[in-house]
């Protein structure tokens, strides 16, 4: 899926407004269940324009690139007879010089011309009163609709999807599952070509975890050109007498839109949606009520999935692994034996997709199977699962996050159940060590057990495909 112009989205439209996009863009980060009900590979890396659905449910912001938001809110205007388009006067990461007009318990009402925004007095280093000139930052847009006033901050940054910059802020951080994720993110900043501008933080967001290192460049680049213009901007204000003629604007590097839904536009929502899967009259209505509805439609839409022998959302829901619980990786063999591999947190939940990732900490001395390396005190042992996929890869980790090798098993269709994962271990599996080196192992042992009668001829067959498939991805 290919577009000059890329789109991420989220919340509750994300399916409808995906297919009503996707022609016209390229959508980037797409979720687990996206992926699922569009059949595609979507993209990883920085969005031109993020698309996400207000807090009430009742509409969409959309943030980013001045001509995309513009070129996305133009089209999602279309949709019905009651969808309302607005730009905001005070988009996301817009600077000002603005006026403190009102002193609240917990906060400054400071007015950037068009509007009003909000600055918490904890995101200030100094007292302020009424008539003060301050210099702001919007970091959470409102929608007009909302009670809420745009949230400000002194603080200056750079917003993105996969990286964004913090001025003054001389350190990287990322927003990982796991302490070793965290660290790797960090690390991968120091060989990226890139340079970070001095005073200047590097934040990598969620959606840096699945973007490539090309991709990781990228979104650092466009961020660091932002930082410039903003940079720019701060230069060219400091030349004229400060709040001068506040309230006013200092930069403005992109845009925000918003889009309210009313009840025919849902309903024009639900027919763009039923064009991808399983939609109930009113799908869109009901979900912007509350956010317990959500729950329930889409419980009612998985029973009902047409073509779904197992309506896998709502099964792993109530009787699935519980998110930050605890499973065993029971481990069957085709001679009918069954042992636990050991105990794990769940780290990542994801009921939707089937997707489960399960982190334990190992115990004892040795070495990896087939990998070779050492096995030591402290090493933790990451496992991604999958409900219905034949396979599952575990890479291990030293306690200070070093690759110590993946290995990955080749298996009967995965099973996600609330304290267990299970599955018939098939013998043939594929080693990816900390080189970069990939082995295919054990191809004998599935050759016996094929001779012993405990795997039949076909299920090896299968077995052997996907180890071949298993191989030709990991090299």
């Amino acid at each position: 899926m290919s577009s000059e112009s890329r789109v991420r989205i989220r919340g509750i439209y994300t399916t409808a407004l995906t297919q009503l996009l996707t022609d016209e863009f390229g959508v980037v980060q797409a979720s687990p269940p996206i992926q699922l009900r569009f059949d595609s590979e979507f993209e990883t890396g920085e969005y031109d324009a993020t698309v996400e659905t207000t807090d009430d449910r009742q509409g969409v912001g959309v943030f980013g690139e001045r001509s995309v938001v513009e070129t996305v809110g133009e089209r999602l205007a279309e949709i019905g007879i009651d969808t309302f388009h607005w730009h905001d006067p005070a988009p996301r990461g817009a600077l000002f010089d603005g006026v403190v007009t009102e002193t609240l318990g917990s906060g400054a009402v400071v007015t950037l011309g068009e509007r009003d925004g909000f600055l918490p007095f904890r995101n200030i280093d100094r007292r302020i009163d009424e008539g003060d000139h301050v210099r702001v930052q919007v970091h959470n847009p409102a929608p007009p609709w909302s009670r809420d006033r745009p949230l400000l901050g002194t603080d200056v940054q750079v917003f993105g999807g996969v990286a964004s910059l913090s001025k003054g802020v001389n350190r990287v951080v990322a927003s990982a599952p796991d302490d070793a994720s965290r660290r790797e993110l960090a690390r991968t900043t120091e060989m990226l070509p890139t340079d970070v501008p001095d005073e200047w933080g590097v934040r990598w967001e969620y959606g840096a975890n699945e973007a490539e290192i090309g991709e990781m460049d990228a979104a650092l680049s466009g961020a660091v050109e932002r930082a410039e213009t903003i940079e720019n901007a701060l230069g060219d204000s400091a030349e004229t007498a400060r709040g001068a003629d506040a309230p006013q604007v200092i930069a403005k590097p992109d845009a925000t839109a918003w889009l309210w839904f009313g009840r025919e536009s849902r309903f024009e929502l639900d027919n763009a949606r039923r064009e991808v899967t399983t939609t109930l009259p009113g799908h869109h209505r009901i979900k912007a009520a509350d956010d317990s509805a959500s729950a329930a439609v889409d419980f009612a839409e998985d029973l009902h999935e047409p073509g779904d022998e197992v309506p896998i959302g709502a099964t792993l829901r109530q009787f699935g692994p519980e998110k930050d619980g605890e499973v065993f990786i029971d481990h069957g063999k085709p001679d009918g034996r069954c042992f636990s591999l050991g105990k794990g947190d769940v780290a990542q939940h994801d009921p939707e997709s089937g997707k489960y990732t399960i982190r334990r900490k190992m115990q004892g001395s040795g070495t990896y199977d087939a990998i070779g390396t050492e096995r030591e005190a402290g090493d933790v042992a990451i496992t991604k699962f999958r409900e219905g996929r034949w396979w599952y890869p575990t890479a291990y980790r030293s306690a200070d996050g070093e690759s110590k090798g993946t290995y990955v098993n080749i298996c009967t269709p995965v099973e996600l159940f609330p304290r267990s994962v299970r599955y018939v271990d098939l013998h043939v599996d594929v080693v990816k060590r900390p080189d970069g080196t990939v082995e295919r192992v054990d191809d004998d042992e599935l050759d016996s057990a094929v001779e012993a009668g405990h795997i039949s001829e076909e299920l090896a067959e299968k077995a052997r495909s996907v180890a071949a498939s298993v191989e030709k991805v990991l090299r």
